[in-house]
């Protein structure tokens, strides 16, 4: 009886976003995210460890997941959040993203704050954004899931 109305109130209501998200990543997504899932972690993991020798911060968790539209991200419980793809960034963008994330744990924003934060380590922090920006995630393609480096 309760599987009916669960049926029913999908119906009725329409499925819930983690049905959404679920249904809507294709298979070759999930395989290619799972070929490629621990080298991410092992660069963001390595380059944490280098970068947060200068910053000092504390943080919880760090995730590697499939992220269609976000490069990275940090929780208000301090856990960093970053994107499986970063593994075909070069280097000075996987920086970037590092020390970008790493600086949200000490300001919550993007305010004046926050970018001398990034600004310490990364010096030339706007011509990445812009960069990094520039970078297009996308996986309209099965072969190259990240568009437009150059």
């Amino acid at each position: 009886m309760q599987k009916f109305f669960r049926e029913l109130k999908t119906v009725i209501l329409g499925p819930t976003r983690r049905q959404v998200i679920r249904r809507q990543q294709p298979k070759y997504i999930r395989t290619h995210y799972n070929e490629h899932r621990e080298t991410a972690r092992n660069i963001v993991i390595e380059k944490i460890e280098y970068w947060n020798k200068f910053y000092g911060f504390t943080f919880g968790r760090i995730s590697i997941r499939a992220q269609r539209t976000r490069w990275g991200s940090c929780s208000s419980k301090s856990n960093l959040n970053f994107n499986y793809l970063i593994v075909f960034l070069p280097s000075d963008l996987q920086d970037y993203l590092i020390v970008h994330e790493l600086c949200h744990l000490q300001e919550m924003n993007h305010g004046a704050q926050f970018w001398k934060l990034v600004e310490q380590t990364i010096p030339d922090y706007k011509n990445a954004r812009q960069k990094l920006r520039a970078v297009r995630v996308s996986f309209q393609s099965k072969t190259t899931p990240v568009n437009n480096l150059t």
